[in-house]
């Protein structure tokens, strides 16, 4: 509710919720009640059908749509907790060669249980969110080819065999979410990597890499923008894998970055142009951004520090448009120090954004 209260004084407009993941599935879903009851970190982590409710309609009350995530085929490993049947290759290792993070495990790909399961899903959670919001995001991220070898429904870690049926699961549950009057969201790999057949007019396109935006507007798509080299919150704060002590060619090591080092600081994200190499005729397929925090290492006590004032930044170019690198100046750090000031006398714990000389003696701090 605070992030959300933050958001709408910045100005935002959508709140993307990534509700699930390969280590837990907090999310209570009532015809699926072991889901949540086993997959969730513990009790007091789950959220009920009251919690996403509440969520859902304070976000209307501050003018926030907010939207789920249910990502799957990929990063749905916790469903074996509840249904290990529907899960292909669970918490295999060496977990590097079946995925991008443990534990490893993804959705059967030809498998009618996992297509009954999916109906059963959607069935539940889409007429609850559906009233909140006009989006409903289906994920199609990471997929691991490696896992449909060991999957005996496909035996197979060749994209060749593997596309149809990613291509089929897709169709099943975008099917779903249309006949709820919902446009359905995916992640940039179910184009780029897996050339799946997707309707542009009914279609919306996320994309987290560099040179994806301007790839996939000439296609047609409509696209919301957030490249993880610039818009992506938990850069630079190290990962959370450790090194094996049985392992002497561990690539953890000094100085321990994470993959998307260094961290994304306020002038890296207000210098972000998502319309380069964009011709003024597809920009109108720039739906919009999102400023992303991501869940690993973030919790209660560190959200307000990574977020604010940082996303603050990030509304000024949705709402003033993009100025690149030359658009960085002293007139935008003044703002954007105010703006923090404003954040805390709210009572959230925002971050410094220039040293109190600085604000103190204009034009003393340039170089």
């Amino acid at each position: 509710m605070r992030t959300i209260n933050a958001m709408s004084f910045n100005k935002f407009n959508r709140l993307h919720l990534h509700a699930t993941d390969a280590q837990s599935w907090p999310l209570e879903v009532p015809a699926l009640p072991d889901l949540a009851a086993k997959g969730a970190y513990r009790n007091s982590s789950i959220w009920s059908v009251a919690d996403l409710e509440r969520v859902q309609s304070h976000g209307l009350s501050r003018g926030i749509q907010v939207f789920l995530e249910i990502d799957s085929p990929g990063h749905t490993a916790a469903i074996a907790y509840a249904y290990p049947d529907l899960i292909a290759a669970f918490n295999e290792q060496p977990w590097v060669s079946y995925g991008n993070e443990p534990p490893t495990g993804q959705l059967k790909l030809n498998d009618s249980a996992v297509t009954t399961f999916m109906s059963t899903l959607y069935g539940d959670l889409l007429p609850r969110v559906s009233p909140y919001s006009d989006y409903f995001h289906t994920g199609g991220d990471e997929l691991n080819a490696n896992v449909y070898s060991l999957d005996p429904s496909v035996k197979s870690n060749s994209s060749d065999i593997i596309q149809p049926y990613f291509q089929s699961f897709i169709d099943h549950i975008h099917c779903l979410v249309r006949a709820q009057s919902l446009t359905p969201i995916v992640w940039e790999e179910t184009l780029l990597i897996w050339n799946l057949s997707l309707p542009t007019n009914s279609t919306i396109i996320q994309t987290w890499k560099t040179s994806s935006v301007a790839e996939i507007v000439a296609l047609g798509y409509q696209v919301i923008f957030g490249d993880s080299a610039h818009w992506y919150l938990d850069c630079g704060y190290g990962g959370f894998i450790d090194p094996s002590p049985t392992n002497p060619q561990t690539p953890i090591m000094p100085p321990y970055l994470d993959w998307c080092s260094p961290m994304n600081n306020w002038r890296q994200i207000y210098s972000y142009d998502p319309r380069v190499n964009i011709s003024a005729s597809d920009q109108k397929l720039l739906l919009g951004g999102e400023i992303q925090i991501w869940g690993a290492l973030t919790d209660p006590a560190n959200l307000d520090g990574k977020i604010w004032p940082r996303a603050a930044a990030a509304a000024e170019v949705l709402w003033s448009g993009p100025k690149g690198p030359g658009g960085v100046n002293e007139g935008v750090t003044r703002r954007l120090a105010e703006m923090r000031e404003r954040l805390v006398d709210l009572g959230f714990a925002a971050s410094m954004v220039q040293m109190e000389w600085c604000l103190q003696n204009q034009g003393g701090c340039t170089q």
